[in-house]
């Protein structure tokens, strides 16, 4: 399988000024500001010039943003109404916003600053491939991780929304980087 990387790193940076200045809510306006920032720094990855390849950056930078910032609805934001996502390490989907949004405020009660950093997308069609780094630290565990993973994003019409999101990394890669047996599950809420 072949990624082409974002032509340059300003993308990468656009989201995370856009990351630092994010109000409470993520809505398709906030999309919409992230996809200008790209477009206006001239940073589309290599397959889109078009406006589809526009909306594309742009909700791959709002996903990575929702991941590093602090509020769980961002996330959430970014999904249709029915949107569904798996975490593919530990089997588990969530259907709809607000499970979306429960998903990612439980990462953050588990992970002290996790924080995903894209390294490269492919589209093909309305589906969106994205190589990232996670990094982050599990509560009350000295050694912090760093896994690749692989996510695909289903898009919606007009590339403004998510459909569904898979996401996939080595748990166990994860668990041993942190110091933590292979069978280690996280204490219940």
């Amino acid at each position: 399988m072949v990624f082409r990387p974002i032509r340059r790193v300003t993308v990468l940076t656009a989201a995370a000024a856009l990351c630092a200045t994010a109000t409470a809510t993520a809505t398709a306006t906030a999309t919409a500001a992230v996809a200008a920032a790209v477009v206006v720094s001239g940073s589309c990855p290599a397959h889109g010039a078009s406006g589809a390849g526009r909306h594309v950056a742009g909700i791959v930078a709002a996903w990575a943003c929702a991941w590093n910032g602090i509020d769980p609805r961002a996330l959430g934001a970014l999904f249709t109404a029915g949107g569904i996502c798996t975490d593919g390490a530990v089997a588990v989907t969530f259907r709809g916003r607000g499970e979306v949004v429960g998903w990612r405020a439980r990462a953050g009660s588990l992970i002290d600053g996790v924080h995903v950093a894209v390294r490269a997308t492919r589209v093909r069609g309305d589906r969106v491939t994205v190589r990232a780094v996670c990094s982050g630290g599990l509560r009350g565990v000295p050694q912090p991780f760093a896994v690749a993973m692989t996510t695909v994003l289903g898009l919606g019409r007009g590339h403004w929304r998510i459909v569904f999101g898979r996401d996939r990394y080595g748990l166990a890669v994860l668990l041993s980087q942190s110091g933590l047996p292979a069978g280690w599950t996280p204490p219940a809420r």
